[in-house]
């Protein structure tokens, strides 16, 4: 059963991987798995439970007489529950930051980022989009701020092609900034709810290697521009669909926005509760300022309009969706016992962080960054706090997704958005993508050998 349950969780990971050709979206598939792998792991339950928990569960039976049934409540309760509940953390976190993200666009707050693109300059331009995405992205996840970014950029620039590069550099950024920080994205996310590293620990450490593998591909893309772009504006800058704001007004919704956003590594060292809460916590003080703020309107029934594109809404609940079947796949793999096996024969075989670190940015190359860093945080056993291998790991799955775009779900995002093809990302982008990373690798190696 262990060997049938792992061939699924494989044979989904290559429908992911492939999902650009079969068109069967990835997170139909990594619930499918999910769900199926932990219906055949309790089907046979008391194998599972006698070579894994036997302790835990004689515990659990605390001198009952063992049934099928018992095992199955066992199961239920003792193992599959705290894989959902890791799994809802992550996802309540992005619903969380998610909302407010679209609180803050809804106000127009963001509005001032459109006025630094009034430029002709196209070396100006490239470097004001990656600069405002990469700073964006450190505390947004990846797939908000390049959809963002990206329709923001689309209303300036009517050249595509001119798009496309303005484009994958927006996507560059965004992934290198997203894995600067624990909540830049899911995986580092992931990382730090489990305890495996710290949130200043873990960016000082990667800062230096995140903004080589982001300005080396962007200074060589702004090489393939024009001096000067063709470029429209609307005559007034928007200022939101459904509010009236004043600039102070607008300025304190950035502030509680972004600012409690800042503050929840520090809610989570105080409290020690889950990080989630603190985004919860930051975005229902948003939601009152915005409903004091927007009360007119609201009582007017006149906030019925939403600027925020449609491949924006369905990637978001696509994406929580996709974190939460395959955390709950990985996780039923683990609890075969099938992980630890590899481990062993990893550590016996090869026993080099960087190694691991290489295979994982080829294979995120192709597999989306996620599936392939939640592969390697689950291998690991015994975590262990600012361990150097995590940081390799998210650095280099990073950088994997930057190569083809279909790696990552911002770059997915920019193929559907500017209708790109991944031959013509390859030759214009991934390659210049590769040289960074590989320059980031060795300055990674150094400050850690």
């Amino acid at each position: 059963m262990t060997l049938i349950i792992v061939a699924i969780i494989l044979l989904s990971f290559l429908l992911i991987a492939t999902e650009k050709i079969t068109n069967v979206n990835k997170a139909a598939i990594a619930i499918f798995a999910g769900t199926v792998g932990w219906v055949l792991y309790i089907c046979y339950g008391t194998d599972f439970v006698m070579s894994q928990h036997y302790g835990e569960y004689a515990s659990f039976l605390d001198s009952a007489t063992s049934s099928s049934v018992v095992v199955k409540q066992f199961i239920a309760k003792r193992i599959f529950l705290p894989y959902v509940g890791e799994a809802a953390e992550i996802v309540l976190f992005l619903l969380s930051t998610m909302t407010i993200v679209e609180i803050l666009n809804n106000n127009g707050c963001f509005d001032f980022l459109s006025q630094l693109l009034k430029t002709r300059n196209s070396k100006r331009m490239l470097w004001s989009l990656g600069i405002i995405t990469f700073l964006i992205s450190a505390n947004l996840d990846n797939l908000t701020t390049t959809v963002m970014m990206i329709t923001m950029m689309h209303e300036v620039v009517p050249s595509r092609r001119q798009r496309m590069i303005f484009g994958s550099a927006i996507v560059v950024a965004a992934n290198a900034g997203g894995a600067l920080t624990v909540i830049g994205n899911p995986e580092g996310l992931v990382l730090w709810n489990i305890g495996a590293v710290s949130a200043t620990n873990f960016s000082m450490s990667l800062i230096i290697p995140c903004i080589i593998a982001w300005a080396i591909p962007t200074w060589m893309l702004g090489r393939m521009l024009p001096s000067r772009l063709d470029t429209e504006w609307v005559v007034m800058p928007y200022r939101g669909d459904d509010t009236n704001l004043n600039t102070w007004q607008r300025l304190l919704m950035l502030l509680v926005g972004i600012g409690g956003l800042w503050f929840i590594p520090t809610f989570h060292n105080i409290t020690k509760l889950s990080p989630f809460l603190g985004a919860l916590c930051v975005l229902s003080i948003l939601w009152i300022v915005n409903e004091i703020f927007n009360h007119k309107l609201m009582n007017a029934d006149q906030m019925i309009q939403r600027r925020t594109p449609r491949v924006l809404q369905y990637g978001v609940i696509q994406m929580m969706l996709y974190v939460m079947g395959v955390m709950l796949a990985l996780g039923v793999v683990k609890e075969t016992g099938a992980t630890k096996m590899l481990w062993d024969f990893l550590q016996e075989n090869i026993n080099s962080v960087w190694i691991y670190g290489v295979i994982a940015g080829i294979v995120s190359s192709v597999l989306d960054t996620f599936a392939t860093a939640m592969s390697f945080i689950q291998i690991k056993q015994n975590v262990v706090m600012n361990d150097i291998y995590y940081k390799v790991i998210a650095f280099c799955v990073m950088s994997g997704g930057n190569v083809l775009a279909i790696g990552s779900m911002s770059g997915i995002a920019l193929l559907k958005m500017e209708r790109m093809h991944i031959g013509w990302y390859f030759r214009n982008v991934g390659w210049k993508c590769v040289l960074g990373t590989v320059i980031g690798f060795m300055v990674l190696m150094m400050a850690n050998i």
